[in-house]
């Protein structure tokens, strides 16, 4: 095959894929709330009911007692940080981890109109933050490491106190002693990377931020949301709320669960289809495939039509042909009478 025909091919092949997503992007604006939300809900209502049963799970481990682990005199040394209040207070993480990145959806779906993509952007979300918080408080529990604060939560007065076995007798307020043995892993910090990282991985596909043309300032829209969740992490250090280790861990389970939810109903950001989710392409090509089916039949009706259009035309050049054979016939049979009249 000759090199410009080659060529000719590849470049008609790139204009075809192009035209194709270029269609797959007009046609947004299909689906929207009012016209495919009821079916969505219903279509997902199991993944609704089991977020449901996650959010009763963390009250539960929220209200539970944690282990309280041994806390000798000697390892005192290293948990007597002074007790101070919260840079980032608790009411704040859902604000900024849940609420910000569903406003950002809420815009995005008014540029798209695209009813997949909101629901399962705010679905795969809180899946993210609930699993995180209940993975999160689960080890906790388990775990019970005291804070870097905790002599003053167990000892308000300075003065300590200890068992015969040199365990700590704690005479400050419960509910303080209970969070001071709740250290690892970090709640705002793995919270944080749960929700800005599913955040940070929707925007990485809308931006279409590794489409191999570098565009380096998309990657600025991209690791925002990373940074303040990063900045929440270290102000938990700051705080002495949280050894390093528990921010360290806290960040890692967030942001590995948020990639885990993310991927469940968006393709990879890297991936050509990256900007949208797995409904909607899955939608589309389920219309595509109809409207295919329904074009073959058409034609195939026509194709029909078409034959007997011309059976029927056949059928009366026959009749004639008989019609003039019938009357030659007739012809030369008086022209036989005759001749032997005569």
């Amino acid at each position: 095959m000759p090199s410009w025909n080659t060529g000719f091919l590849s470049w008609f092949k790139n204009f075809c894929n192009a035209f194709q997503c270029r269609m797959r992007e007009v046609q947004l604006g299909s689906h929207t709330v009012r016209s495919h939300g009821v079916t969505v809900a219903r279509t997902h209502m199991l993944d609704w009911l089991i977020l449901l049963l996650l959010v009763v799970i963390e009250v539960l481990l929220y209200i539970i007692h944690p282990f309280y682990r041994f806390v000798g005199k000697d390892m005192m040394e290293g948990l007597k940080y002074p007790l101070k209040s919260n840079t980032v207070p608790v009411w704040a993480v859902p604000v900024y981890a849940v609420l910000l990145p569903m406003m950002i959806f809420l815009l995005v779906y008014i540029h798209r109109r695209d009813v997949y993509d909101l629901h399962h952007a705010i679905l795969g979300l809180l899946f993210s933050v609930l699993l995180t918080a209940v993975i999160t408080d689960a080890i906790k529990n388990v775990v019970g490491r005291p804070r870097p604060d905790f002599f003053w939560r167990c000892f308000p007065d300075g003065k300590d106190a200890y068992d015969k076995w040199g365990n700590v007798i704690c005479h400050g307020d419960k509910s303080v002693i209970k969070e001071g043995h709740k250290s690892f892993p970090s709640g705002h910090t793995s919270w944080s990377f749960a929700g800005l990282g599913f955040l940070s991985l929707y925007l990485s596909g809308k931006v279409k931020a590794f489409d191999r043309r570098g565009h380096v300032a998309k990657l600025c829209i991209v690791f925002l949301p990373l940074l303040v969740a990063s900045l929440v992490a270290i102000s938990r250090v700051d705080d002495y709320w949280h050894h390093w280790q528990d921010v360290f861990a806290g960040g890692l389970l967030g942001l590995v669960v948020a990639t885990f939810c993310y991927l469940q109903f968006f393709p990879p950001p890297y991936h050509a289809d990256g900007w949208g989710p797995y409904a909607y392409f899955q939608v589309l090509e389920e219309s595509l495939a109809s409207t295919q089916a329904t074009d073959v039949e058409n034609q195939q009706d026509a194709t029909a039509e078409e034959v007997q259009i011309a059976n029927q035309e056949e059928e009366r050049s026959d009749d004639g042909f008989m019609g003039m054979h019938s009357a030659c016939n007739a012809s030369s049979t008086l022209e036989d009478m005759e001749s032997g009249k005569r």
